[in-house]
């Protein structure tokens, strides 16, 4: 259906209630279900205060790791991509502005067109003169320089939530990015910790290597004096080479784990400083949780997928408005002549248009309704991400929370006995001296010994990748 402009108003009102009566048809949908609400505290903790709105410069204090968290934020390939995902969201936002705009264009043409003598325009141009006994030329040329313009009038608000929606996804990308930070420094702390950890776990299979070469050398001396036997050699023997092994082993673990570092920073292999004399006395932070209701407002991928839910509601809105009847303007302006001695002859040459056209979907209905019933299919999709994402953030730091708790209780026991252990190796050294027991004890001390530090190191290591985690999890890190 097309409506000039200059029709009269009854004749605009006649086909418009037919576009309206045609949208009326617009399939219905249900509801979408109200959200969860998340529990009021994290284990029954009432406190406000939480560790998420600290700056990672001041929540982490060694100096070398912040150092390669700097590092990592500026040369991050995956960091550099998410940056770039938020320009092409921009530029969408751009295109979707554009649309509510007017489109204006030039547009220059040249034709020549040779029709019969004997049909009603060529019998029309052999009788029609231009001036007093001048004729028109044949074939006859057509040349013309014009403006155009088209406008969509946005009467339903269809392209006005397009592009809220294209500003709700690009701040959805922006938060994605924050998400990413607070991954990727959480990622290269986790890393720094491993190193360190392995670096400690190192220097005690060196000091427990030591202790049985010790150890073999004495039970040689003892053979010698034929007070011990070549199975006693043999199995201290085959006990420093097992600690060896476990020595390269744990240096191939260093060398993988620097290479995860300088991956995450984006460089070639080179070594990571770190300190790792102090690995023992490094205590974890203190973590304060905060409420959940605060991960609504701290986490990056919470608010994410709140955008995402925004934009997805938008388009069932733009979806829907496709139904209603479409008003476009066009007009165009210019001159127009067959020779090129006549195009800028005024007012003769010139030419102008202006036309409304009012166009409601009449056919193709079934594929404007399954068009609106994905639109909402994806809304739902989006309210169902959004309760995920927050049932998987209270229950991270949950979790969290709960193990920072038991690898306090763990840590402690762990260090009794590896307390207890160390002076069971001098005991039980002596006491072989003295032949009161006989070297399996020794060797059976000694690798209880090596495994209880070990685990000493992994427990400590866990404990300092907990408030990591706890301080991600609760949104911590891209501020």
């Amino acid at each position: 259906m097309i409506i000039m402009l200059k029709s009269k108003p009854y004749k605009f009102l006649i086909p418009l209630s037919i576009c309206l009566a045609v949208a009326s048809c617009t399939p219905k949908l249900a509801p979408l279900a109200a959200t969860k609400v998340v529990p009021e505290s994290f284990e029954k903790s009432s406190d406000t205060n939480t560790i998420a709105l600290t700056p990672w410069r001041t929540y982490f204090k060694d100096p070398n790791l912040i150092n390669l968290i700097d590092i990592a934020l500026k040369n991050n390939q995956e960091l550099q991509i998410t940056l770039q995902e938020i320009e092409i969201a921009k530029n969408d936002i751009r295109v979707r502005k554009g649309a509510l705009l007017p489109q204006v264009g030039v547009g220059v043409g040249a034709g020549i067109e040779k029709v019969g003598r004997y049909t009603s325009q060529g019998a029309g141009d052999a009788s029609t003169e231009i001036s007093p006994g001048k004729e028109m030329p044949d074939p006859l040329g057509d040349l013309k320089i014009a403006g155009y313009a088209h406008w969509e009038v946005d009467i339903w608000k269809k392209l006005r939530n397009s592009r809220k929606a294209a500003v709700s996804r690009y701040l959805a990308t922006v938060e994605g990015k924050n998400f990413v930070i607070t991954s990727l420094i959480a990622e290269v702390a986790d890393s720094y910790y491993e190193l360190v950890a392995l670096d400690n776990q190192l220097a005690i299979v060196k000091q427990t290597i030591a202790l049985q070469s010790n150890a073999l050398e004495i039970v040689k001396f003892q053979k010698q004096a034929a007070r011990s036997t070549e199975l006693a050699v043999q199995k201290f023997q085959a006990e420093v080479m097992a600690s060896k092994s476990m020595e390269f082993a744990i240096l191939q673990s260093i060398k993988e784990t620097e290479n995860a570092i300088n991956f995450l920073l984006g460089q070639y292999p080179q070594e990571i400083k770190r300190d790792s004399v102090v690995f023992d006395a490094l205590l974890p932070a203190i973590v304060q949780s905060g409420v959940p209701a605060q991960l609504l407002a701290n986490r990056p991928d919470i608010k994410q997928a709140e955008l995402e839910l925004e934009a997805a509601k938008l388009d069932v809105k733009t979806a829907r408005a496709e139904f209603y009847p479409s008003l476009a303007i066009t007009a165009a302006v210019g001159i127009n002549a067959f020779k090129p001695n006549y195009l800028f002859r005024m007012p003769e040459s010139m030419l102008y248009s202006l036309a409304g056209d009012l166009v409601a979907p009449l056919i193709n209905r079934n594929a404007l309704k399954a068009e609106y019933s994905s639109a909402n299919a994806r809304q739902i999709q989006a309210l169902y991400n959004y309760e995920r994402t927050i049932l998987n953030a209270y229950l991270e730091v949950s979790s969290q929370l709960s193990k920072i708790n038991n690898l306090e209780k763990s840590y402690d026991l762990k260090s009794q006995q590896v307390a207890a252990l160390n002076r069971s190796i001098d005991v039980a050294g002596d006491l072989f001296k003295s032949a009161r027991v006989d070297y399996f004890e020794v060797l059976m001390t000694q690798r209880d010994a090596l495994e209880s530090k070990l685990e000493l190191i992994e427990t400590k290591k866990a404990q300092l990748n907990a408030v990591v985690h706890v301080y991600r999890d609760l949104g911590g890190g891209w501020k």
